[in-house]
């Protein structure tokens, strides 16, 4: 399955989709067409059923650079073009780049980012929208909008400071300074690190994809709730997954399995 003039391609096998952004002669950088493919990826993914799991990865030799330059010339010739003109909301996200990261957050099933070479800026704030992210070692990260005089505008300042702590978020979006992806792991901005991430990254996928369908979209959800709604909310919403769960067909066959197989 593919999407637009190949920004991003896509398959599903066995219950994984493999979500590849596909401009590796630019880096993967993100223009229009690439916020574009991302959002209509994410958007579609939503709502397939047979997906267990999703995995992010960038063809070529990087992730994804961050925003195109052709973008930062079009910000020195018509001041304020960076901000989207008003679109419906996906979510909480209204902008075409807020969406590109938070659309992954709203696909029911998890989603794992394989970082490779470089993750800047924009592209860095698009593997956060996964839920695990595993880089290589000698993968280079950067909140890198200081540099160019912008802001993280792209879900970045809401998720980071979850991530890394406040303190650490700031210091990283005030300096732009790049990390290794050995240095990411140990600031928790990713999950960890393995020499072939795609290659981790599909393993751990096709892992989740086997487990119950049902299940795994509820521990998204559930976690994805954690710190963000009252405590009383949280709980009463661990009860009505749970409760939805047991005796249902699909978790009848699942211990039915696990107790054939001792």
């Amino acid at each position: 399955m593919d999407d637009g003039p190949r920004r991003v391609s896509w398959d599903v096998t066995d219950g994984v989709a493999h979500v590849r952004l596909d401009r590796p002669e630019k880096l993967n950088a993100l223009d229009s067409a690439m916020f574009e493919a991302l959002v209509a990826t994410g958007s579609e993914l939503v709502d397939h059923e047979d997906v267990g799991a999703v995995v992010l990865s960038g063809e070529g030799r990087a992730f994804c650079a961050g925003l195109d330059f052709g973008e930062f010339a079009a910000m020195r010739d018509r001041p304020g073009s960076r901000v989207d003109a008003p679109r419906s909301r996906l979510g909480a996200a209204r902008t075409r780049g807020q969406q590109a990261a938070h659309v992954w957050s709203l696909v029911p099933a998890p989603v794992v980012a394989a970082v490779h070479g470089v993750a800047f800026g924009g592209g860095l704030q698009i593997a956060l929208g996964a839920d695990i992210r595993i880089v290589a070692p000698d993968a280079r990260l950067s909140v890198m909008e200081i540099r160019w005089g912008i802001v993280p505008d792209m879900t970045g300042t809401q998720v980071l400071p979850e991530l890394v702590g406040r303190d650490v978020a700031k210091e990283l979006a005030l300096t732009g300074r790049e990390v290794t992806g050995e240095e990411a792991v140990a600031l928790g901005l990713a999950t960890r690190q393995a020499a072939d991430p795609l290659a981790a990254a599909l393993a751990l996928a096709h892992e989740i994809a086997g487990h119950s369908r049902r299940a795994t979209r509820h521990v998204k959800r559930l976690m994805d709730l954690a710190g963000r709604v009252g405590l009383a909310e949280g709980l009463q919403a661990e009860q009505d997954a749970i409760g939805e769960l047991i005796g249902s067909p699909e978790q009848v066959a699942v211990v039915e399995r696990r107790l054939a197989g001792r």
